[in-house]
């Protein structure tokens, strides 16, 4: 096998403009293969097929799964107000979040992000300001109730 392997040119027989589609990022992007296929049955979603570009597709399809998740989540987080939401993705919590997972991330993130933590540098002030005023409104918050 390693002696077929070392004497197999793959580009042999090819014209310098067909090796380099044949080395281009999207080279055989344009071959269908049955995931790829207008009736791949995606029921509405972006189909692979639709696009020109690859990276358009994922967008696409990564653009779908946001708006899923996004519908998926809105019950869970339906008990906070939407600034106690923002609050919350601030301080990098989700909706199961309780006072003690709350007054754990706040003390973990003054710790990461205050400058006497950092040698005192003040690159991160104003993210510790932000962890502190989403602390400030969610410690108050009567979804914890």
């Amino acid at each position: 096998m390693r002696e077929f392997n070392a004497g197999y040119d793959w580009f042999d027989g090819m014209s310098a403009d067909e090796i380099y589609a044949a080395q281009s990022p999207a080279s055989g992007w344009q071959t269908e293969t049955p995931a790829f296929r207008p009736t791949a049955g995606m029921d509405g979603k972006p189909r692979w097929a639709d696009f020109a570009d690859p990276l358009d597709a994922i967008g696409a399809r990564a653009g779908d799964i946001k708006r899923a998740a996004r519908g998926q989540n809105h019950e869970r987080y339906s008990r906070f107000t939407p600034r106690e939401r923002e609050a919350l993705g601030a301080m990098g919590l989700g909706p199961q979040t309780d006072r003690t997972k709350l007054r754990q991330r706040y003390s973990e993130l003054v710790r990461r992000y205050h400058p006497d933590r950092n040698g005192g540098d003040r690159s991160h002030e104003s993210r510790l300001q932000r962890v502190v005023e989403a602390y400030q409104l969610l410690r108050g918050s009567d979804a914890f109730a």
